[in-house]
């Protein structure tokens, strides 16, 4: 009997526990074996077959070299109703940075010891050619590690139609034609759940988009180079009923085989 791929499965040391044991429960079902990291249990990453970067908090900007600063050009980006909405961009956006730092950070905050591991556990899988699959911060994380940055914001995005904050795939993407991600799980439309507050900005070296919403802003990303290396904006293994999201652990565990 061929032998399960041990497949890493990164998450925090407080809370988590939800979105491992779905994550644990999508890859069993996948024909893989779960390995849980966090912080207070590390890994190497050496011995691992494949790779599950998972979501949580916001991943520190000053890995991708911002600070709060970098929210007027957020601001440039996002707005275009002219000087109204730009001064009240300028008043609005700072002031829900703040908030969310202050207020919501003791609850989630950044995780600068989850940072360091997750950052060395997608470097290790490059030298190694391990498939890796980036879920949510993962996502963000895996751009950020090689060279791209993220906005911090997502607000400015959603003036005429509110955003989306749902475990029940309630958004609508499309996913790119020619990626490796329609491979897994078809082209065209497709619905996915959504709880983040940030997003990818810029691409990082060798990384393209592979999906996008209706605003524009990129909902996957794979990395060129042939092993799997995807990240997708949405929580997959929330979705355990659902046949296309489903398919993104069926081709890590089959990755992670070779």
């Amino acid at each position: 009997m061929t032998s399960r791929p041990r497949i890493g499965v990164t998450g925090p040391d407080k809370g988590g526990l939800a979105a491992w044991l779905m994550t644990a429960w999508c890859i069993l079902r996948a024909g893989g074996w779960p390995v849980r990291i966090s912080p207070a249990r590390p890994h190497d990453g050496i011995g691992l077959d494949g790779l599950v970067i998972g979501g949580g908090a916001d991943v520190d900007p000053a890995l991708y070299g911002q600070d709060p600063l970098s929210l007027l050009r957020e601001i440039d980006a996002t707005e275009s109703g002219g000087g109204r909405q730009r001064v009240l961009g300028f008043i609005f956006y700072p002031l829900l940075w703040l908030l969310r730092r202050t207020l919501l950070t003791r609850l989630e905050g950044e995780d600068r010891g989850r940072d360091q591991l997750e950052e060395a556990l997608i470097r290790t899988a490059w030298k190694h050619q391990m498939p890796v699959l980036g879920i949510c911060r993962g996502m963000q994380l895996l751009n950020v590690v090689h060279g791209g940055t993220l906005h911090q914001e997502l607000s400015g995005f959603y003036r005429e139609c509110p955003q989306v904050r749902s475990i029940l795939p309630r958004k609508q993407v499309v996913v790119a034609s020619e990626t490796m991600l329609a491979q897994l799980v078809g082209e065209g439309t497709l619905a996915v759940n959504a709880l983040h507050n940030q997003a990818v900005d810029r691409l990082g070296h060798g990384v393209v988009s592979a999906a996008r919403e209706s605003t524009g802003v990129i909902q996957a990303i794979e990395v060129q180079g042939g092993v799997m290396r995807i990240g997708v904006q949405w929580h997959p293994e929330f979705l355990p009923h659902k046949t296309r999201h489903q398919a993104l652990f069926r081709g890590l565990v089959a990755a992670s085989r070779h």
